[in-house]
């Protein structure tokens, strides 16, 4: 033993690299087990279980459960619902889970949970986030979650496997997922609903997973539950997933699984299961040469790539670019490398807003955003990456006030100038197009000269997001802007507006001045 382990040290004198090497493999081990522990439910070192923990009773289903009061601040949109019994072994809330032993806040575990269209967040043991869809343990005493937050002492994260639980408001865009299914909404039974859902199958012992498996396993993206029914089936014109009802209309509880909602037979509850509705996904260049160019104008930071991605999906054409990005034609955008004026493709990206450039173009579609939202989006990319993320050091130092400083006139005099010297201007607003993807991308669409079906949009709402959102896990959890930035950018969107309004426009959306 003592030769071997004598040859093995003088094999890893002469080869230094490799030694480091295997021990950090050793180490990047070491912490994945420490963090498998973590996630499936094993007490961090130190932890001792808290009374009640384990063989809790669970509650009976109640529908909404009704929020407490008097205790603990919730952030803008959640309201604290009171501390919740948890259990190392069967989780209080099931959904996904993330530890930051250092600055865990309550904001940072409510945006992570809505960001992922989770309805519920909780916080345990000052530094743990879990996210769900229901609760299913008891109450517990406000004492015993009386823990502060490892990144502020001020407010309090839970306690010893006793959870801090906060009901989430989410925004219309937000994605509901329940686990691999996004939760579409509650929707009236449609007309011909033979027709409109085809393939069907009764369960007696109905849940949400049964359903969303039978339709994945028949290839379709739509799965709605009615009672004891489970269609499948497309969004079309049929069933286009535009008018939701009330959710209290599908609160009919699943015969196979107690804490579920299974909807009725009147009114289905709708998953998005993961087959991709192929209708919308074929692009290819224009058959001929266009010599009539069209631009999709935007400030850098307005949503110019994800506008793209949704009209290369509803005409099924490939967009080009006045620059080249080889990142964003590595992700699928084809017409990238094409010279803008190839007249391959159906429209051009451009941040331009010289006269001389903006006089080149035949038409266009001018996108614009909150300016605030444009700028922080743009720094982001500028110093993280299309879906990438400035650093800490970036915000807090010189770079971020000398780029509002450079950028904030630009965002405005970019929008005046396409007003003034753009020839069959199409305004729509990036919030707009967030709130109502249908509408706007059908106006997008028409100034593009394009006939397309109903149906295909129904196929871009399914996949609007494309590979271009940023995760909400790193979002600032302060105010970037000073109040001097906040006078000089409001003067600039009054000057917007005003402009906007002189042309018989729409001013910009009323959340353009929430400050």
């Amino acid at each position: 033993m003592a030769k071997l382990l004598l040859k093995l040290q003088r094999y890893f004198r002469r080869k230094p690299v490799r030694f480091c090497t295997l021990l950090a493999l050793y180490l990047a081990a070491g912490s994945l087990l420490f963090l498998h522990a973590g996630f499936a439910g094993e007490p961090a070192p130190g932890r001792a279980p808290g009374p009640g923990a384990a063989g809790s009773p669970e509650l009976p289903y109640l529908g909404l459960l009704p929020p407490a009061r008097g205790f603990p601040a919730a952030a803008d949109g959640a309201k604290y619902i009171g501390c919740y019994v948890d259990n190392t072994r069967r989780r209080t809330l099931r959904g996904v889970s993330f530890f930051d032993y250092k600055k865990m806040t309550v904001f940072r575990c409510q945006d992570n949970c809505a960001e992922r269209g989770y309805l519920y967040a909780g916080l345990e043991f000052g530094a743990e986030c879990y996210c769900g869809h229901k609760i299913e343990a008891a109450n517990a005493s406000e004492a015993e979650c009386g823990m502060a937050c490892k990144g502020e002492r001020s407010n309090t994260c839970g306690g010893v496997n006793r959870l801090s639980v906060y009901r989430l408001e989410l925004a219309q865009e937000s994605a509901r997922r329940y686990g691999s299914a996004i939760f579409r909404g509650c929707f009236r039974r449609p007309d011909n609903v033979s027709i409109a859902l085809p393939a069907s199958q009764t369960m007696l012992n109905m849940s949400v997973d049964k359903c969303v498996d039978f339709c994945t396993e028949k290839e379709f993206p739509l799965s709605a539950l009615a009672g004891t029914s489970c269609r499948c089936g497309f969004p079309t014109r049929l069933f286009t997933l535009h008018e939701r009802e009330d959710e209290q209309l599908c609160a009919q509880r699943c015969p196979g699984e107690e804490y579920e909602s299974c909807g009725t037979a009147d009114y289905f509850l709708v998953y998005q299961t993961q087959v991709q509705d192929n209708r919308c996904m074929d692009r290819r260049f224009l058959p001929a040469r266009s010599r009539h160019f069209t631009a999709l104008a935007s400030f850098p930071g307005a949503g110019n790539t994800w506008a793209r991605h949704l009209i290369e999906l509803a005409t099924g054409f490939y967009t080009g670019s006045y620059y080249f990005d080889g990142s964003l034609y590595n992700k699928g955008f084809k017409g990238e490398r094409d010279h803008w004026r190839s007249g391959r493709t159906i429209c051009i990206k451009t941040h331009e807003s010289g006269q001389k450039e903006i006089e080149s173009f035949d038409a266009a579609i001018l996108l614009i955003r909150n300016p605030y939202k444009a700028l922080m989006a743009e720094f982001n990319r500028k110093y993280g990456g299309h879906i990438g993320f400035a650093s800490h050091a970036h915000w807090k130092g010189k770079e971020w006030p000398e780029f509002v400083r450079t950028y904030a006139p630009w965002w405005a005099t970019h929008t005046l100038d396409w007003l003034r010297f753009g020839r069959n201007v199409l305004v729509v607003h990036f919030e707009d197009l967030k709130r109502d993807l249908f509408a706007q991308l059908k106006r997008m669409v028409g100034l593009l000269g394009i006939a397309v079906f109903e149906d295909r949009l129904l196929c871009v709402e399914g996949q609007k997001d494309g590979n271009f959102k940023r995760s909400g896990l790193r979002k600032l959890e302060y105010d970037p802007y000073t109040p001097e930035m906040r006078q000089m950018i409001g003067g600039y969107i009054k000057t917007v507006d005003a402009a906007l309004k002189l042309r018989n426009l729409s001013g910009v959306p009323d959340d353009y001045y929430p400050r």
